[in-house]
């Protein structure tokens, strides 16, 4: 598995209460449910981590998850 680095993030108290509660309705921790948005972000916007596509060709059961 990769190493996470980690940093600061300076969030409005109202759009952490909602991605509390997102976070919550989703079975994630509000830092798996951040990783979770900005990798689909990425995947999106064909900007997915080289890492990412490696491990998904070797795994393609996983592409939806």
């Amino acid at each position: 598995m990769a190493q996470k680095k980690s940093f600061v993030l300076r969030i409005n108290p109202e759009t952490l209460r909602e991605l509390e509660k997102w976070a919550e309705d989703e079975f994630r921790s509000v830092n798996g449910q951040i990783e979770y948005l900005l990798m689909r972000a990425l995947k999106e916007n064909g900007r997915e981590p080289k890492s990412n596509r490696e491990q998904e060709k070797s795994n393609p059961e996983n592409e939806d998850t």
